[in-house]
């Protein structure tokens, strides 16, 4: 569900600073800040997400007076272009360290990580590799390693042409239909080589690294990320929280982002 209606894009585009671009690593990074509170975080947008497609109702009304957020396209997807995404097998390892620059390259040493499916990953290893640098993590429909049954999922969704035109009209819109075909197989294609190549570990032995307060949410009717994956981090992330949403399925803070809004500016707090 994205936000669209005329008051909610009206306010995406009232941010505290225009959207821009920073290269870093010869990589085009678009980005744009909303709010203007001590309580710093990132967002970190799912596959193929941007900013604005992932997190509108984050941006319209968590953003505030107590919370800035600070949301970027990755690398090669949204208008973090050119270059295209190049999917490596650490492509997420990549994001990370490149996500960190970004923050202190706009002056914030110190901040929190909001990061939903890919980018519930991007955040562990985030938060993993700059311990000094995240303060808290908050994380969705993520998982640390892949198992037979994920990869039977994403296969069953690899051929777009099987997708409702529902589902494929704003990638499409985005990207266009050629990039969002090769994106989209891309991404399936590297996520299956990762459970031939390295056993499915995604990010497996950064979980114990991970000394920053932790909250993990999902919901129990999420399709494309079994519970199993929000109980393995609940157990390997020390001292962190699990929330179970029991009607939530992968995009629950879209769907009730009042409710997941309220979570979250509660864990900041």
């Amino acid at each position: 569900r994205l936000c669209t209606s005329i008051r909610c894009l009206r306010d995406l585009h009232t941010s505290k600073i225009s959207q821009a671009k920073v290269q870093l690593n010869n990589v085009n990074i678009n980005y744009e800040i909303f709010g203007s509170g001590k309580k710093v975080a990132i967002c970190l947008p799912g596959a193929l997400g941007t900013h604005k497609s992932d997190f509108g109702p984050q941006l319209q009304s968590l953003a505030g007076d107590e919370v800035t957020l600070v949301a970027w396209d990755p690398p090669g997807y949204g208008d973090s272009r050119p270059p295209p995404r190049n999917f490596t097998l650490d492509f997420l390892n990549k994001d990370a360290a490149l996500a960190d620059q970004m923050m202190k390259h706009l002056g914030y040493d110190k901040y929190s990580v909001l990061g939903w499916s890919d980018g519930g990953i991007t955040g562990m290893i985030l938060a993993a590799a700059f311990p000094d640098s995240v303060e808290k993590l908050i994380i969705w429909g993520a998982n640390a390693y892949l198992t037979d049954q994920d990869i039977k999922i994403y296969n069953g969704i690899r051929d777009i042409n099987k997708w409702s035109a529902r589902m494929r009209a704003p990638l499409e819109a985005t990207y266009g239909v050629d990039y969002f075909k090769n994106l989209w197989e891309g991404w399936v294609d590297t996520f299956i080589a990762i459970h031939k190549e390295k056993n499915g570990d995604l990010c497996m032995g950064d979980l114990a690294n991970i000394n920053c307060s932790t909250l993990i949410i999902h919901g129990v009717k999420d399709p494309m990320v079994p519970i199993e994956h929000a109980d393995f981090l609940h157990k390997n992330i020390k001292g962190s929280r699990l929330i179970l949403m029991e009607e939530g399925k992968h995009n629950l803070h879209l769907r009730y982002a009042n409710e997941f809004n309220r979570m979250v500016l509660d864990f900041l707090e």
